[in-house]
């Protein structure tokens, strides 16, 4: 059934969901509204019983709402790593896990990987399609915040040139993201390695904060950008250039004297020449170039096998919470048998009966899933911020279709299942409904 649902157009899809909600809130609203009989004995069994109403229009909306809460959070993660990866196209590193190195570039996971050549780093910066080869270098931290080495123009390209302040004109000169708390002038001396096991006072050296990158929402907003030929020299290596050009930052550099470096972010000059630079790369023993987004389609696979598992879980909860809803609202007609029983007394009919019933337990149903829109909102609005401090990936989790189809299907499952309770009451002795 649910390949087929699938399979339907988006509009149509669409067009079901609303039907769904309009139809039984429709029905509701004229009976309530309209002036007729039934919507002003529903409004006084509403105020009657306003209380406990009230707790069961909450337990309806947490139930709705956090299965909601947590299909919104989904969505907004897969919308936040996506556009955290961005700006790394394509990436070369040694031979291993494009897990890993996503990871480690992308994410800025502490990880131990190989390196890649001064001769394969040359090949790439050379190559008529390429635009960027930014080498990274990893392995230092200040506070909280790893310190990457790389070059002040993919500084730039990172930042989309949103940099206050200016670029380093020195080797110990650095560009902090939006989120490290450091200003501009302050100094800052790094540490090796990261949380519990970094080093500190390893490196006899400090940085000097010259400029600021503009939030970017990635976990580069928590880094420390500094010149690449740093992070080298500060480890003992050679600076990536020759003796005679020991000063310069950035490229080119002399493939004799380059240290060598895990990742290259590198950035074609044509959309197309991404896909020939991937297969030229991709040499077995010596590089692995990938596709970040690639990478992320293959994540977001086995997501879909675990959204797929929650989704089960969800229509089990649901059917559950409609299952206790069904109990709940046998348990409610309970409180008012007693009038119940006197319409009867009177010849109402048993259609005006159902009527009330149903049009009553509806209204909380209503209620509670309009509620529980709101709640899934604040929920997951909620989990994103805590997921955003967590992560640095800035993640913004909107209700959309999939959380409207979830409402309507329950609204409409328990407004159906909402008639057993209305056609139960029909079943009770009117005498003992009396003496209730």
């Amino acid at each position: 059934m649910g390949d087929v649902w699938a399979g339907l157009p988006i509009l149509v899809q669409d067009i079901a969901v609303l039907l769904a909600l309009l139809v039984p809130l429709g029905v509701l609203a004229g009976l309530l509204w309209r002036g007729y009989a039934p919507g002003r004995l529903v409004r006084a069994l509403l105020w009657r019983f306003r209380w406990a109403n009230t707790m069961f229009v909450a337990l309806i909306a947490v139930s709705v709402g956090m299965g909601i809460g947590l299909l919104a959070q989904e969505r907004g993660l897969r919308q936040g790593t996506a556009q955290a990866a961005s700006k790394f196209d394509l990436v070369v590193s040694a031979p291993g896990s494009e897990m890993t190195m996503l990871l480690a570039t992308v994410f800025l996971q502490p990880s131990d990987v190989g390196l890649i050549g001064g001769a394969a780093y040359a090949e790439i910066a050379g190559h008529e399609n390429v635009e960027i080869a930014a080498p990274l270098a990893f392995g230092d931290s200040i506070g909280t915040a790893s310190v990457v080495g790389t070059t002040a123009e993919f500084a730039t390209f990172l930042s989309d040139g949103a940099i206050e302040g200016r670029l380093w004109n020195a080797p110990f000169e650095a560009v902090a993201g939006a989120a490290v708390p450091l200003e501009i002038g302050a100094r800052a001396e790094p540490a090796h390695g990261h949380g519990d096991a970094a080093e500190e006072g390893a490196h006899a050296a400090e940085f000097t904060i010259v400029g600021r990158m503009a939030p970017t929402g990635t976990p580069w907003d928590r880094a420390v950008l500094v010149p690449v030929e740093a992070v080298w020299e500060l480890h003992g290596l050679a600076n990536g250039h020759a003796p005679g050009r020991a000063d310069q930052l950035g490229p080119p550099f002399d493939a004799d004297f380059f240290p060598g470096t895990p990742a290259i972010i590198v950035r074609a000059t044509e959309l197309w020449a991404n896909y020939a630079l991937r297969s030229e790369f991709t040499r077995d023993g010596e590089t692995m170039a990938f596709f970040s987004g690639t990478v992320l389609a293959n994540l977001y696979r086995v997501m879909g096998d675990v959204r797929q598992a929650m989704s089960l879980m969800s229509v089990v909860s649901q059917v559950l919470v409609a299952s206790s809803v069904l109990l709940g609202l046998f348990i409610l007609t309970r409180l008012f048998q007693r009038q119940v029983a006197m319409l009867r007394a009177l010849g109402a009919p048993i259609r005006f009966v159902v009527a009330v019933v149903w049009s009553y337990a509806a209204a909380l149903l209503a209620a509670g899933t309009a509620l529980g829109l709101g709640v899934g909102l604040a929920a997951a609005a909620v989990l994103s911020r805590v997921v955003t401090a967590r992560t640095d990936i800035v993640v913004s989790a909107t209700l959309g279709w999939a959380e409207l189809h979830l409402a309507a299907a329950f609204l409409t499952a328990t407004a159906l299942v909402a008639l057993l309770p209305a056609l139960a009451v029909l079943r009770q002795p009117v005498a003992s409904g009396l003496r209730a």
